[in-house]
C-alpha cells in the first residue's frame, strides 16, 4: 500500500468517483453462467467485494450463494460440487486464498493477474478499471467488479451517457447528514447499503449502520436519536412513505435518493454513484485531504494483519 506523487487520497478518490461514466463505456460483461450452473455456484469476498457478491445473489433470484470466505473455511463440505467464484481487487486477502485453495472448482474476479489468489485458482477474470496507484477508498474497482458479478447471473446492460451520475451529483450535493448514519436497502438495493456505510467509515469514520428496511424497524431504530439521518435506497412506494413520515415525527433526518427509471441495473448503478458522491462531498465540506483509513495508522495496521 503506497501513496504515489504526493496526491491527496481525497482528490485521488474523487477523480476515480468522476471517471466511472466514462470508464463504463468501455466495461467488458460476461456471459451469464446457465440457470442449472448457478444452483451449485458460489460467489466470496470480503468489504467491498462481498457487497458484488451479494449483488450476484439478489440478481439471480438467490439462485447463486453469496458467503463470507471464513465460513467457506470453517464448513469445507459447502464447496463440495460447487464453483466458487472469489472477489478480490488485490487478489491478497488470506481467508480468500486459504479457501480458494481447499475448494476444487474455483474463479477468482481480480484486477491483479498474477496475485496468490488467481494463482490458486483454476482460472480468472481480470477486472481493466484503470489504476491511478494511489492507495484510497474503492470506487470504479467497485463498480467494475459488481458489474462483473451481476453479468455472470443475468444479461445487464450499462449506461451509455452520464445522466445517472449527474443525477446521483445532484441528489448528494443536496444532501444534508449528521455524524450517525443509517443506511437502509432491500433485496438489489442492500449490498449497496453496506458498501454505502463503509464509505463513510473509510473517507470519514463516521458512525455508520446498514440494515434492510423491514429489519431497521425492527432492530437498528431503537438506537437512533433525533437528528441522525437515515437514507432510503429504494424507489418510492407505500411501505417507505409510511416510514418515513414516521421517522420524520420523531426528529429523524430522512434521505430518499432515487433515479427515475425501472432498470434495477441503472438503479444499481446510481445509489453506487451517491454512495460515493455523499461521503466525499461531506469530507469536502469539512476540508479533509487524506481518507480516513490513511490516516488511522493503529487501525489500518490491525485490518492489514488480519487481512494480509
Amino acid at each position: 500500500m503506497f501513496l504515489a506523487n504526493n496526491v491527496k487520497t481525497i482528490d485521488a478518490f474523487e477523480n476515480d468517483v468522476k471517471s466511472q461514466s466514462e470508464f463504463l463505456k468501455k466495461f467488458k460483461k460476461q456471459k451469464p453462467i446457465s440457470s442449472n450452473q448457478q444452483k451449485n455456484t458460489i460467489f466470496t469476498g470480503s468489504g467491498d467485494s462481498l457487497a458484488s457478491a451479494m449483488l450476484a445473489e439478489s440478481f439471480s433470484n438467490f439462485r447463486v450463494k453469496s458467503m463470507d470466505p471464513l465460513d467457506l473455511l470453517k464448513n469445507k463440505s459447502i464447496t463440495k460440487n460447487k464453483t466458487v467464484y472469489f472477489v478480490s481487487i488485490s487478489g491478497n486477502t488470506i481467508s480468500n486464498i486459504k479457501a480458494a485453495k481447499m475448494a476444487k472448482s474455483t474463479i477468482a474476479i481480480t484486477s491483479k493477474a498474477k496475485s496468490r489468489l488467481a494463482t490458486s485458482c483454476n482460472k480468472s477474470i481480470i477486472l481493466q478499471f484503470p489504476n491511478s496507484d494511489v492507495f484510497t477508498a474503492g470506487s470504479i474497482s467497485f463498480l467494475e467488479s459488481a458489474l462483473t458479478c451481476i453479468s455472470l447471473v443475468r444479461p445487464i446492460t450499462v449506461p451509455k451517457n452520464n445522466d445517472i451520475f449527474k443525477k446521483a451529483y445532484s441528489d448528494a450535493k443536496k444532501s444534508k447528514i449528521g455524524k450517525r448514519i443509517f443506511v437502509l436497502g432491500n433485496m438489489h438495493t442492500y449490498p449497496v447499503a453496506m458498501y454505502c456505510a463503509a464509505k463513510f467509515y473509510e473517507l470519514l469514520g463516521y458512525d455508520a449502520h446498514f440494515e434492510r428496511i423491514e429489519q431497521f424497524s425492527h432492530m437498528g431504530l431503537f438506537s437512533a436519536k433525533k437528528g441522525d439521518t437515515v437514507i432510503i435506497f429504494e424507489e418510492k412506494n407505500a411501505h417507505n412513505e409510511h416510514l418515513v413520515k414516521n421517522l420524520k415525527n420523531i426528529g429523524l433526518n430522512i434521505i430518499c435518493p432515487a433515479f427515475d427509471s425501472k432498470n434495477k441495473i441503472f438503479q444499481i448503478i446510481f445509489y453506487t454513484y451517491f454512495s460515493q458522491l455523499l461521503p466525499l462531498f461531506e469530507a469536502k465540506k469539512r476540508h479533509k485531504k487524506d481518507c480516513h483509513f490513511v490516516l488511522a495508522k493503529k487501525l489500518r495496521n490491525v485490518s492489514d494483519n488480519m487481512i494480509y
